[in-house]
């Protein structure tokens, strides 16, 4: 079945550094583009990043762009997201996500995206 596992999250001051990593199983990851998403407390989730399948293109929501990189390894199933330059506004719960293959293109619409991990929480405080 399809698995999604994050890790990397805890906590860091502002200003630190921190690299997620999702392991996917169950499917072959090189066919799917895959999403990092965040849900702070009472917000909603919304979408920080993705990858296309062959990683020729990517997308930075504007809120962590020039600060956070996603990145995937196809040959040991995993999608990254490096996170630099870390602000509290920055604290959340991380998903990743794989996004369906129907409807073409890229995106970050929830409803698009059909299997989910179960989060990763990044706190950053001092």
């Amino acid at each position: 079945q399809v698995q999604l596992v994050e890790s990397g999250g805890g906590l860091v001051q502002p200003g630190g550094s921190l690299r997620l990593s999702c392991a996917a199983s169950g499917f072959t990851l090189d066919f799917y583009t895959m999403g990092w998403f965040r849900q702070a407390p009472g917000k909603e989730r919304e979408g920080v990043s993705w990858i296309s399948s062959d990683a020729g293109a990517t997308y930075n929501a504007d809120s962590v762009k020039g600060r956070f990189t996603i990145s995937r390894d196809n040959a040991k199933n995993t999608v990254y997201l490096q996170m630099n330059s870390l602000k509290p506004e920055d604290t959340a719960v991380y998903y990743c996500a794989r996004r369906k293959r129907v409807p073409r293109g890229n995106s970050m619409r929830l409803n698009e995206y059909d299997y989910w991990g179960q989060g990763t929480q990044v706190t950053v405080s001092s």
